[in-house]
């Protein structure tokens, strides 16, 4: 089994370490947090990121001075040639049953994972 490259994006610090922390027993595979959107777009760019765990609520994130949320950038780096072949798994704990089919729809996003994850 080969280690995948993680970037996990949270803006709740302790839910994200705790993320990255089962991704790394799970399997061994590195895992980055971020949630700064020029970071995220550009470690994205940087072809070192291997699947993206993409929180959809990212309160006070801005990308070119718009209010962004996590299905925006998930968008964003979808509809980019160096980046549209990144797998994103949107990551909520909000998505009502009814809600999440429009939810990947907008973020074009490969799947969608409900909060907590847990082992």
């Amino acid at each position: 089994m080969c280690a995948w490259h993680v970037l996990v994006v949270d803006d709740d610090k302790l839910l994200a370490k705790g993320t990255a922390k089962l991704i790394q027993r799970l399997g061994g595979h590195q895992v980055v947090i971020a949630d700064e959107p020029a970071e995220i777009i550009d470690r994205c760019r940087s072809q070192l990121v291997d699947i993206v765990l993409m929180d959809v609520n990212l309160p006070g994130a801005e990308w070119e001075g718009q209010a962004v949320s996590g299905a925006d950038l998930a968008h964003v780096l979808k509809t980019h040639p160096e980046t549209a072949h990144l797998p994103i798994i949107m990551v909520t704990a909000y998505a009502m049953l009814n809600e999440r089919q429009a939810l990947l729809d907008q973020s074009q996003a490969d799947a969608l994972c409900v909060k907590p994850i847990t082992n």
